[in-house]
């Protein structure tokens, strides 16, 4: 099977990428409501950013994790300009560092660019890896296919390694061996919805979300998944249930359905 070509996202969607703002703002207006979101079992969680952003943006999860007992860990690389070798190499020692001083599985939470580095670590390292969630991030968008950052990555290209390129440029990578959950939005001005999207298996959910791309690492409807899927006893995973009081925050997931017997 290989990537369906998909457009650029809407230019309207791409220009009301500024409501980040407004839901920064709703998310400190949540923060009384977060902060009783369900607990695990503390076990350490590494957030990595989204393209061009540093661990800066991912702040405020990051914060909210450490309020529920997560021990939470930024990636401490700088701006992700993409598979630098500097990123690349980074990346491996980050989680080495973080593993001896667990010596434990880590969640791993990746928004957008990050998230395609956190599956890319769990098919490498699944060992490591309890989880993976990926915050709008295109794990399927195939060579061609268009974002509205596509021409500040293709100016960046040059500074990436060329080994990494050609492994993230296979159109459909391999889920990974871990427990993974794919958020979304179909108003997402940065990269087409779609290519967020993960293929159906075992252990594996897409779950949408109402929101703008550069929004979703303060989306108070992300921080319901993230913590419902984080409190999930390692080993245990079902699908995600949005709790009756927030299940007006999520889309309504359209039936599924069933083909009779001897259709085609």
């Amino acid at each position: 099977m290989t990537s369906a070509t998909v457009s650029a996202p809407s230019p309207i969607f791409t220009a009301l990428e500024a409501r980040a703002a407004v839901e920064f703002g709703t998310w400190r207006l949540w923060q009384p409501v977060l902060r009783r979101l369900p607990r695990g079992d503390g076990h350490p969680v590494l957030v990595l950013p989204g393209f061009t952003a540093a661990d800066r943006s991912t702040v405020p999860l990051r914060s909210l994790l450490k309020e529920l007992g997560y021990r939470t860990y930024g990636w401490k690389l700088g701006a992700n300009l993409g598979p630098t070798p500097h990123i690349v190499k980074g990346l491996a020692t980050r989680l080495d560092d973080i593993l001896a001083r667990e010596d434990q599985q880590i969640s791993i939470i990746g928004w957008s660019l990050g998230g395609i580095f956190g599956r890319e670590i769990a098919r490498n390292r699944p060992d490591d890896v309890r989880q993976v969630i990926s915050l709008g991030s295109p794990i399927r968008m195939g060579p061609g296919d268009p974002s509205a950052a596509s021409g500040l990555w293709d100016a960046l290209t040059p500074l990436h390694d060329p080994d990494a390129i050609e492994a993230l440029s296979v159109p459909v990578r391999p889920a990974p061996p871990v427990p993974t959950t794919a958020i979304y939005s179909r108003t997402d001005g940065i990269v087409h919805w779609r290519t967020c999207r993960d293929e159906r298996g075992p252990e594996r959910e897409n779950i949408e979300v109402y929101g703008s791309h550069c929004g979703l690492g303060v989306n108070p409807a992300v921080a319901i998944v993230v913590a419902d899927r984080l409190a999930q006893p390692a080993g245990e995973w079902t699908k995600f249930r949005p709790p009756l009081w927030a299940r007006g925050g999520f889309p309504p997931r359209p039936p599924r359905i069933r083909r009779r017997s001897g259709s085609s």
